[in-house]
């Protein structure tokens, strides 16, 4: 089998009769050549099928205009960010280069990656770093987190106020009617703390008994946390679940169980991903502002690359009223 020979810049410049300096100015849109220039040269470059390395370009720069985004290849939400994000970057004249964490991938890999790309910048969405790694990272690249606190100073971060966006979904089941609300959490993971704590202060400031059992960001998790509330024997009427993705495994176990949502118990989400709005499910969830994060986000990490000092933006949730939620039955 024959090896497939690309075009190159020397190709494009010997058949338009220019040196391969001006077919590069012409390639990189900057000025130094003609409109009539500009036009053959590019009408020979697409008639041979040359494509510019921009990758090559990029080495070649002092800036490479792009920033690097790191994500959960399992998290709906994630994705849902990444795709406003390179909006919010196109908008200010950048690129983004994503790097996914996956069963099979570290985050300490796609953080390497982000840095042999050589980003300005590294956006982390729901990183686990610990800040000894953060801080080594950040001594090599800007550095905005989101979706978490920043535990070292020279980090930005951008993230929503978890807490409220737990009691508002609370607040949201006790006005429906219920009294028997439990709360599968996200252990470990970033906004599982102030997820928790949201959901304890609004029980207690509604004299309630708090019920919190161990959960985590899989549908699965979402489906043994539901599993292990029914076990004890004491059935709530109501669960707020640690994220969207969670809250879909709680509904199939429900389902499976033949307990009605929401007649039987009803389910409250997080995020308001894209899962929570399919048909079939039609999930209420405690929505995050994706494009209001997104925007945060880059504009956070422009203002590092330009050296200004590290801040953290906090948004407001929203609740968003579906079909899984309703009064307890009588």
């Amino acid at each position: 089998m024959t090896d497939v020979v690309r075009p190159t810049m020397a190709d494009v410049a010997r058949l338009a009769g220019v040196s391969p300096a001006l077919v590069s100015i012409v390639m990189r849109g900057v000025p130094g050549a003609s409109a009539d220039t500009r036009t053959r040269i590019k009408s020979i470059a697409e008639g041979i099928g040359y494509v510019p390395d921009r990758r090559a370009q990029k080495l070649r720069q002092t800036s490479s205009r792009l920033l690097g985004v790191m994500f959960d290849l399992q998290q709906p939400f994630h994705g849902d960010l990444v795709e406003h994000i390179y909006e919010a970057a196109s908008r200010h004249g950048y690129d983004v280069m994503l790097s996914a964490v996956a069963p099979s991938r570290s985050e300490g890999s796609a953080v390497q990656a982000i840095l042999r790309e050589r980003c300005e910048a590294a956006i982390l969405i729901g990183s686990r770093l610990t800040a000894a790694e953060l801080d080594k990272l950040a001594s090599k690249t800007s550095v905005v987190e989101v979706l978490r606190s920043s535990s070292v100073d020279s980090i930005g971060a951008v993230r929503s106020d978890d807490a409220a966006g737990t009691e508002s979904a609370v607040d949201h089941l006790v006005g429906l009617g219920h009294t028997s609300i439990a709360h599968i959490d996200g252990g470990f993971s970033p906004g599982a703390d102030g997820r928790r704590r949201g959901f304890l202060d609004a029980m207690h400031r509604h004299g309630l008994d708090a019920r919190v059992t161990p959960g985590g960001v899989t549908e699965t998790d979402g489906a043994e946390g539901m599993k292990l509330l029914l076990a004890t024997g004491v059935r709530p009427t109501a669960v707020v679940a640690f994220n969207d993705n969670s809250a879909t495994g709680v509904l199939d176990h429900l389902i499976r169980r033949g307990i009605d949502v929401p007649g039987d118990i009803s389910v409250v989400g997080y995020d308001d991903s894209r899962l929570a709005r399919i048909a079939h499910i039609q999930l209420t969830s405690v929505s995050q502002d994706v494009e209001a994060l997104a925007d945060a986000a880059v504009e956070n990490a422009l203002r590092r690359i330009a050296g200004e000092v590290a801040s953290e933006v906090v948004l407001a949730p929203n609740l968003v009223l579906r079909a899984t939620s309703g009064p307890p039955a009588p």
